[in-house]
C-alpha cells in the first residue's frame, strides 16, 4: 500500500512509456504492479530468484540479472527504456552502483529510492533524477493521522497538500462563504462528505454541519492550522 500511494502520487508517466523496476522487493514489486495496471510495459530485474519467479508472469519481462553491471543492462536492452525506477533499498552500494550504470546507458529519467537524505543526496550526484523517501513520507502521513486531526492526507514537494479533515467547529452550521475559510486561514474546501451521503463538490453556498468530512488544499502548515481548530 505504501509505494501504491507514493507512486500515485509522484510517479506521472506517459501511456504505454517502457518502464524498468530494479529491486523487486516490497516497494518495486508495489510499484511495477501499478505500472503494469497503468498500462506500462515494465522490465523487472533483481538479483535473487525468487521475486523474479514470483513476478515472471504479472510482468512484462522479469529478469534475474546484476544491476550494478553495465554491460548486463545494456545487453537486456535497459538502454532502450524510458523510465527507470531503483528500488534497492537497504543494499546502499548496489543502489548506487545501479544508478551509476543507467546514467551511464543515458536514461533520461531515473527515480531512487533512498532510505537516508544522504543516500538521496549522493544518488542525485551521480545521476538520479528524482528521490523518492517512502519510508520518511509515510512517516509524515502516519503522524498526521495519529494526531486525530486528519483522516487522511497527501503532501507534495512544494509544501502543498491536500487532506480529508473533520470540519473544524468555526465552520459549523455555516455556509461556506460565511465561514470565510480560505480568507481566515488561507485554504480551499475543495469537496464534503456527510453521513449516508455522497460525495459533493463545494460551492459558497455549501452548509457545512458538524460531523462532516471536509477535502481541503492548501500549503500544509495552514492545513493543519484549520484543522486543529476547536472554536467557532
Amino acid at each position: 500500500m505504501l509505494a501504491k500511494l507514493l507512486f500515485t502520487e509522484q510517479f506521472a508517466f506517459s501511456k504505454g512509456d517502457s518502464v524498468v523496476v530494479i529491486g523487486l522487493g516490497r516497494f518495486g514489486s508495489s510499484v511495477a504492479r501499478s505500472l503494469m495496471r497503468l498500462g506500462h510495459d515494465v522490465m523487472g530485474i533483481d538479483r535473487d530468484p525468487e521475486p523474479v519467479h514470483a513476478w515472471a508472469d504479472l510482468l512484462t519481462h522479469a529478469v534475474q540479472a546484476d544491476s550494478t553491471n553495465t554491460m548486463v543492462l545494456r545487453q537486456l536492452g535497459v538502454a532502450d527504456f524510458s523510465h527507470a525506477i531503483v528500488g534497492i533499498g537497504t543494499d546502499l552500494a548496489a543502489s548506487l552502483m545501479t544508478i551509476m550504470a543507467l546514467s551511464e546507458l543515458g536514461i533520461k529519467d531515473i527515480w531512487a529510492k533512498a532510505l537516508t537524505a544522504e543516500h538521496g543526496q549522493i544518488a542525485q550526484r551521480i545521476g538520479a533524477h528524482h528521490v523518492v523517501y517512502p519510508e520518511a513520507d509515510m512517516g509524515e502521513r502516519v503522524a498526521h493521522l495519529i494526531s486525530g486531526r486528519m483522516v487522511d492526507f497527501i503532501e507534495f514537494d512544494d509544501g502543498f497538500a491536500i487532506a480529508k479533515i473533520h470540519a473544524p467547529a468555526p465552520t459549523h452550521n455555516l455556509r461556506l462563504a460565511d465561514s470565510s475559510v480560505r480568507g481566515k486561514y488561507g485554504v480551499t474546501v475543495v469537496g464534503l462528505k456527510r453521513a449516508n451521503e455522497n460525495f459533493r463538490h463545494a460551492t459558497s453556498d455549501t452548509l457545512i454541519l458538524p460531523g462532516d468530512l471536509l477535502i481541503v488544499s492548501g500549503p500544509t502548515h495552514q492545513i493543519q492550522a484549520f484543522a486543529g481548530q476547536t472554536r467557532p
